[in-house]
């Protein structure tokens, strides 16, 4: 596939914008600068020139004085504008669903998969622009009405990570545009130019509807402007999507302003699979979720929890299956799994079957850099079958790469057990036929994650529910259910009709 004339549609030149304050681009001069390289093929996509404090600051001036207009607009009219927006992705799918492919490395069906993220999330959005609802609650005093409202935060600050460069963005800014809010989105520097898409289509949305430039804004960069925004007392929410390292430095340093966060970090995803399951379904769910981006989503399955009577059988299983994953471009839809996303990566792939064969592990399938013509970039690694205890070190921590372990189990609270016993709390999953292990699994005594499925694995979550994890994922919820709750404040309000002064719990203080 010939990439040029899908960077030229969606308008990607050899150097990139640092910043846009929605319609206006601006570009930082003497600044930084970051090739930008393909995994699929080590060719050099564009170069990203880093936005400084000046752009920065043209970012966040623009943004609040977009504020007060937008929060103005009823908020089904700011639907109507993300209904638009849906529009110009519905549109634009099939070239940005192949730049996503191409500079981040995931599938092009997974990149397709992404931009209808988009899509689906704006859709939601739209109606939800006529659903933010209160309460009405019952005074005690008479002639008094009690009910609650919400109203919009102000600027929201997004941080995205490389693995889902523009999906996760749109489920926090669509959702926070709805609400009023206006976003200043600060993507992964390693997939900036799919960002930078993003920002190009919906620069013609704002531009048509002549509305001001602020309300979608952007800044390029590294750490450094992340932890600008983290640190402006003007940004009402920080959402950062990321590693849990980060996530701890966004919380400190925001906590420290007494700002919001949401936070939607790591995983270490198990899978339970029962004596009692249909090992078909669950084997083909262990394989999407364990390959899948390689490895690279807070939900890939890392753990599979096996009962012992099932467990060389089901190992055996997923060898045979291993063993037919196609590895190469991912924009061919013949290949099952791509590259990983840089060096970096494919050294942290490498260091980490190091330490789980020091530890005592076993690698089962595997382990190895794909070189050759197909695999040029030096960031295609196999997929890898390791068995591994659950306390192993390497084992607790979350390597984004395509490594499952396995181990097996006895009791199904044993099971459950292993499962929780990380630090990590996102997504989780058992596959069982029988009624009584689903219930236990997840009744309160079962799952501590944020998300737990039964009969399908641990990826793949859809828009329509609330998406996030518990412990060191961070505790933030985005997309659906009533995550919109996050971008806005809660009023409580009381109207006193009643020509009288009497007050809460019957205190008299008569002048």
């Amino acid at each position: 596939m010939d990439i040029k004339p899908v960077l030229k549609s969606l308008g990607i030149g050899p150097q990139l914008e640092s910043a846009s304050t929605g319609t206006q681009w601006l570009t930082a001069l003497g600044t930084g600068t970051r090739d930008i390289i393909s995994p699929v093929d080590g060719n050099k996509i564009t170069t990203l020139v880093y936005a400084g404090e000046t752009e920065y600051e043209a970012v966040m001036k623009r943004a609040e004085t977009a504020f007060p207009v937008w929060r103005a607009m009823p908020a089904p009219a700011r639907g109507e504008i993300v209904r638009q927006i849906g529009e110009a992705f519905r549109e634009n799918k099939k070239n940005l669903g192949a730049l996503v492919s191409y500079e981040m490395g995931k599938s092009l069906q997974e990149g397709l998969g992404e931009v209808q993220e988009i899509i689906d999330i704006c859709d939601f959005a739209v109606g939800l622009s006529r659903q933010l609802y209160g309460l009405t609650m019952q005074s005690e005093r008479p002639g008094h009405r009690m009910f609650e409202q919400w109203h919009p935060l102000g600027v929201v600050g997004i941080i995205s990570a490389f693995n889902f460069p523009v999906a996760v963005w749109s489920w926090n800014a669509m959702l926070a545009a709805v609400c009023g809010n206006v976003c200043i989105w600060k993507p992964s520097e390693k997939t900036p130019a799919s960002a930078a898409a993003v920002q190009h289509i919906i620069r013609k949305v704002l531009m048509a509807n002549q509305l001001p430039e602020g309300i979608f804004c952007i800044v390029q960069g590294d750490k450094e402007i992340g932890e600008t925004m983290a640190a402006d007392r003007r940004v009402a929410l920080v959402s950062a999507t990321g590693s849990t390292r980060m996530g701890k430095r966004v919380a400190e340093v925001v906590g420290a302003r007494l700002g919001k966060t949401l936070l939607e970090l790591g995983g270490n995803n198990a899978i339970i699979v029962s004596e009692k399951a249909n090992q078909d379904l669950a084997l083909r769910a262990v394989l999407f979720g364990a390959v899948g981006t390689a490895g690279q989503r807070c939900t890939t399955t890392r753990r599979v929890i096996i009962h012992s009577s099932i467990y060389k059988n089901f190992v055996d299983k997923l060898k045979k299956a291993y063993a037919q994953v196609t590895i190469g471009s991912p924009l061919l839809e013949t290949n099952l799994m791509g590259p990983l996303i840089d060096e970096h990566a494919v050294k942290a792939y490498t260091s980490a079957l190091t330490q789980l064969e020091s530890e005592g592990g076993k690698i089962l399938y595997g382990g190895k850099i794909l070189n050759g013509s197909e695999h040029a970039s030096g960031c295609y690694v196999q997929p890898t079958l390791a068995e591994a205890q659950n306390h192993y070190r390497i084992v607790q921590e979350e390597t984004f790469a395509p490594i499952l372990y396995v181990m097996s189990y006895e009791t199904l609270e044993q099971a459950i057990t292993m499962q929780n016993d990380v630090k990590q709390g996102l997504s989780s999953a058992i596959f069982t036929e029988s009624l009584s292990e689903a219930e236990m699994f997840l009744s309160a005594a079962g799952s501590d994650c944020g998300i737990a499925n039964v009969n399908i694995g641990t990826s793949g979550a859809e828009i329509g529910g609330a998406f996030g994890g518990e412990k060191e994922t961070g505790g933030g919820r985005e997309s659906g259910s009533d995550s919109w709750k996050s971008y806005m404040r809660r009023q409580t309000n009381t109207v006193n009709y009643s020509g009288k002064m009497p007050l809460a719990q019957g205190i008299k203080f008569d002048i």
